[in-house]
């Protein structure tokens, strides 16, 4: 009997999307499956950090590979939502999806113009796309090497739209990374490159209120992108606040950048970089601790807030935002996260 048991929950489950059914392998997840049988889900990280895959459970039991209560709003929770790259099918089941999202994303090549070291472990990339990709700043691509062409990583563009072509990425090196590792060791100028996109729901949204902008490490990318975009387009009254939180001096960069969008800024511009690991017999004058200690008391309801960075660091900022008076509605983040390939665990 507890032999037969076991053998059940090994056999294949049937998944109707949208009333197409497939078939999903024991212990591969719904996305997985929507992607090897062709249908075009939409998606990005495949970690559960973007909700790219959001759907509705309408029917069947899912096992969650973790916890998505921080991904999905608690309207979606309770409204049966999963994401769709997290969930192993436990019954067969039924979703509903949106599956118009996925026509807005751009499939082109591009080759690599530029490498340049912003820091020890983080390099500035600049590729020449073939085609034009319509993105808002903010927002993400998945970019592959041609000699690497099955590892896709998700970057955000660190640049406004540029009629040329040219978008810049900023590439953090992390331990074993496949593509993290060439782009920060190699020299890949005139190399070919993959690319995706644009993906996410990570921009400046247009309004008068003031803004608060939190980014840690390379999640200043996105920050950058949005501020010389509103450059750009002359939107540059509103009141900023931008704090940048860092290991120490040397994981600080692009600070003439800031520095030249502050001078050219027309409201008020607050530029807070802050260390939490500098070493203390140091000349750094600057703020020290966790960025997320430096979120002002004067955060209103009325208040934007654009995050970027690790997903504790963001968890850690968006209660402290909300415990001083910042409307829900007005926050917005960008969790980064290691594209993994299903059943690997290939680094960045």
């Amino acid at each position: 009997m507890f032999s037969l048991f076991k053998r059940s929950i090994r056999e294949p489950k049937t998944a109707v999307i949208n009333g197409n059914s497939i078939v999903v392998k024991p212990n591969e997840t719904l996305l997985h499956a929507a992607l090897r049988m062709h249908i075009d889900f939409p998606h990005s990280c495949r970690v559960g950090g973007c909700a790219q895959c959001k759907c509705q459970l309408v029917d069947g039991k899912v096992k969650e590979l973790t916890d998505v209560g921080y991904i999905l709003s608690d309207e979606e929770f309770e409204n049966g939502f999963i994401l769709a790259c997290q969930s192993i099918p436990k019954t067969d089941i039924s979703v509903e999806v949106d599956l118009s999202a996925v026509a807005t994303i751009t499939r082109t090549g591009g080759r690599i113009l530029k490498q340049t070291k912003l820091t020890h472990d983080i390099t500035e990339l600049r590729i020449q796309l073939h085609d034009t990709v319509q993105f808002k700043p903010g927002q993400f691509a998945n970019i592959a090497l041609a000699s690497l062409p099955d590892a896709f990583r998700s970057y955000s563009f660190a640049s406004p739209r540029d009629v040329s072509g040219q978008v810049i990425f900023y590439v953090r090196e992390v331990p074993n990374g496949k593509f993290s590792g060439a782009i920060n060791q190699q020299d890949l100028v005139g190399t070919e490159v993959k690319l995706e996109g644009p993906m996410g729901d990570f921009w400046l949204r247009s309004g008068t209120e003031p803004i608060v902008m939190i980014a840690g490490g390379s999640g200043l990318a996105p920050i950058m992108g949005m501020l010389k975009q509103a450059v750009k387009e002359d939107h540059r009254s509103r009141d900023v606040t931008l704090l940048f939180g860092a290991r120490s001096l040397q994981d600080l960069y692009k600070l003439e950048d800031i520095k030249k969008i502050s001078t050219s800024w027309s409201g008020s511009f607050n530029f807070i970089p802050v260390l939490s690991e500098e070493p203390s017999e140091s000349n750094w004058q600057g703020a020290r601790g966790l960025v997320t200690e430096f979120i002002p008391e004067s955060t209103t309801d009325g208040t934007q807030a654009y995050l970027c960075g690790p997903p504790a660091m963001i968890d850690a900022a968006e209660s402290a935002l909300l415990n001083n008076g910042l409307n829900p509605n007005n926050l917005y983040a960008d969790r980064f996260t290691t594209l993994v390939p299903v059943n690997t665990t290939n680094a960045a």
